[in-house]
């Protein structure tokens, strides 16, 4: 089975005013065939401290042990070769047959305690299923990967500030 490249984001929400749009926008794309959600946790503490969590994946059981497998082999592969795939598949799919995704009740617990009343953390891993067809036409024609990144608005905006820093910088050193 190909994979789409996997996309992992982490949020955080101060004073989070929730009215469905973040559902809503994760519902069209995943209908439309877009991505396809492996994990979701998210943690509200409320004003007073009370922690809610939710837990979300597409993933049906067995796709989430060859998930496992998968991933498992592939860190192991990179860890320690031949042997090391071995070992790593039988404990990726282990680890989701024991429903440790990698983020466990203890970790949504320390999610909790570090982020103040009244806020929000999501952290979300899905895959581009838009991009399993190109991948494999890369694959097809020999590419072989050299690099790879999301660049955002947000990022691009950082990087011209840094760069203005730099230059007004340079100015005072004159």
């Amino acid at each position: 089975m190909t994979y789409g490249p996997m996309h992992l984001v982490a949020v955080g929400f101060e004073e989070p005013e929730f009215h469905g749009k973040i559902l809503e926008e994760l519902r069209l794309v995943r209908e439309k065939g877009l991505i396809r959600l492996i994990d979701l946790q998210f943690v509200w503490k409320d004003e007073n401290g009370d922690i809610a969590a939710l837990e979300a994946t597409d993933l049906s059981e067995e796709e989430q042990i060859r998930f496992g497998a998968v991933v498992g082999g592939l860190i192991g592969l990179g860890a320690a070769g031949k042997e090391g795939m071995k070992a790593g598949i039988e404990a990726g799919a282990l680890a989701v047959a024991e429903h440790d995704y990698g983020i466990t009740d203890g970790d949504i617990m320390e999610i909790a305690d570090a982020i103040p009343n009244n806020s929000a953390a999501g952290i979300m891993l899905f895959e581009h299923l838009w991009a399993i067809k190109l991948k494999e036409a890369f694959i097809d024609a020999g590419a072989i990967p050299i690099a790879q990144g999301i660049v955002t608005p947000e990022s691009l905006m950082m990087v011209g500030a840094e760069l203005a820093a730099a230059v007004e910088a340079a100015k005072l050193e004159e």
